[in-house]
């Protein structure tokens, strides 16, 4: 699987394991100018940010290890432009879907809720 195809079968499967855990899921691969934010999703009183990360599980490093300071402010920074458009009762909340594709085609995902501590 090419690195385009990883990406968008994490999302995928980021977005139904989120349904499966009651989010409601609003916008998929949001971009306004330079940002983009790869699902925003709602569930109870706040409102996700959700960065998704797949690797392969033969890649050399982890999809936790993506997430680095430049993404981290990048998401916060395409928050703030997404609320400055939509005006929404939510709390904010940032979290990373970490996807592994396994060598048999399974997956295994791991959902960090909190990634980033905004103090919004």
């Amino acid at each position: 699987m090419h690195t385009a195809e990883t990406g968008r079968e994490g999302e995928r499967l980021a977005v139904t394991w989120l349904r499966r855990h009651g989010y409601i899921i609003h916008d998929l691969n949001w971009r306004s100018g330079h940002y983009e934010i790869d699902i925003i999703a709602s569930r109870g009183g706040s409102l996700h940010f959700v960065e998704v990360k797949t690797r392969s599980a033969m890649g050399w490093s982890s999809p936790e290890e993506a997430m680095t300071p430049n993404k981290c402010r990048a998401l916060l920074r395409g928050a703030a432009a997404y609320l400055s458009m939509h005006r929404l009762p939510h709390e904010p909340q940032f979290d990373l879907i970490a996807v592994d594709i396994l060598p048999d085609g399974s997956s295994e995902i791991r959902h960090i809720e909190n990634v980033i501590q905004s103090g919004w």
